[in-house]
């Protein structure tokens, strides 16, 4: 289904798009900016499950245990020290 929509764009995306269906990218300013939309919706939507997960795992970091500053400085400098060896560095 179709819904009809004015918009404005500026004569920069004017000249944008329709070069576009110029060059036989889309077959319409319509096309073009359709494309636009989908995008913009497909961007929103992995943003949206990116804080998704990224909340799910604070909430799970969140009732592990605890580390101080100096165990973590530790673990850390003892990863970077493993990495360097297996890398002959």
């Amino acid at each position: 289904m179709s819904v009809k929509a004015s918009v404005s764009i500026s004569n920069q995306q004017d000249a944008f798009a329709r070069s576009l269906v110029e060059e036989g990218r889309y077959a319409s300013l319509s096309a073009v900016v359709q494309r636009g939309l989908d995008l913009l919706r497909e961007e929103t939507e992995a943003r949206e499950a990116d804080t998704k997960a990224l909340k799910a795992l604070l909430v799970e970091r969140a009732r592990g245990p605890f580390i101080s500053m100096e165990e973590s400085r530790r673990e850390t400098e003892a990863m970077m020290a493993r990495k360097r060896a297996e890398r002959g560095i």
